[in-house]
Formats: C-alpha cells, structure tokens, sequence
C-alpha cells in the first residue's frame, strides 16, 4: 500500500524532514486503509462532489494544488526575502493533507461516488486534522488542514495556511458552475 502512495503522491519527496515526510505517508496509508476507496480510485474519482459532472480527477487536482503551494511561496520568498517567513516542509506536509479526510467524507455505492455517513456529518477538514493527530503531525500542519475550506473563513491563517487555502480554490472556483 505504501508503495502505491508513494507512486500517486511523488511530491512527498518534497518535503525535506524525513519524519514529516514519513507521518504524512502514514497519514495517506492509513486513510487509504480506511476508505471505501482504493489508491487507484483517486485517478479516477472526482475531486469534489459539489460540482456536477466534475471531471477534474482528485489527484489532477491535489497535485495542481500542491504545485501552485509551492510556486506561490517561491514567488513569495523571491519577492519578499526575509521580510517573509514560510516553512516550506509544513506548506508542503499541509497542501498533500488537506484533502486525506475525503477518503473518509467519501463511499462507493454500486461504484458510484457519494458522500458517507460520516462525510454527512463531518466535512473533511475535521477528518483531516483527526487522522494528521493520530500520526502526530505539527500543529502547523494541522492548522492548515483545518482552516484551508469555508471553515477557516473567520479565523487568522498562518501564512502557509493562506497560501495553501488559495492555491486550493485556486484549482476549484473555475469548475464551479
């Protein structure tokens, strides 16, 4: 199963600090472990289920996101030098993390996608950051994962958490209809 995830998810070579890299691969297996869903769903499946007809895979857009993260921060640091401060282990670690607890939000139903019971009752934000603790992730990482979708909306982001949140909607508002 790891092997899989490394496989779909190359950007966690990104990240520098080999614990942080291993607890975000532990994260993934785990939720992989714990889904209706398989490593090779995430090729496939939509990356939201608020867009009718979204074909836009989840991985097409987790990778997009995790990208811009990263191209967003350099331009960042290029710009701004020391008068800004980003931990790009901890942008990386949350940009791959904010979406792992879809995998719980998420149900196959006759191979259908749909939203679980306890996607219904709790977004994936919270899933999130209850798998990323579970792994002992930072809380900077956490932070990320829980305030990166509407649910962040009133409260004050670290600066990888606004980069990340952007870069998310970034690669979501315009396959909105």
């Amino acid at each position: 199963m790891r092997e899989k995830i490394k496989k779909i998810w190359t950007e966690i070579e990104w990240i520098k600090n080999e614990s942080l890299r291993e607890k975000v691969l532990n994260c993934w297996t785990y939720a992989v472990e714990n889904s209706a869903l398989s490593v090779e769903d995430l090729n496939t499946i939509p990356f939201t289920l608020l867009i009718k007809d979204c074909r836009i895979s989840f991985m097409n857009h987790k990778r997009t996101c995790v990208q811009l993260a990263v191209d967003i921060a350099k331009r960042m640091k290029e710009n701004f030098g020391d008068e800004i401060q980003i931990n790009m282990d901890y942008l990386v670690a949350g940009a791959i993390l904010i979406d792992v607890g879809k995998l719980i939000e998420y149900d196959k139903i006759n191979g259908k996608i749909v939203t679980s019971k306890k996607g219904e009752l709790l977004r994936h934000p919270f899933s999130g950051v209850a798998i990323a603790d579970r792994f002992s992730l930072p809380t900077e990482v956490q932070h990320i994962i829980a305030y990166h979708a509407k649910e962040g909306d009133d409260a004050k982001r670290s600066v990888e958490a606004i980069i990340v949140h952007h870069a998310d909607f970034v690669s979501f508002e315009p396959f909105k209809t």
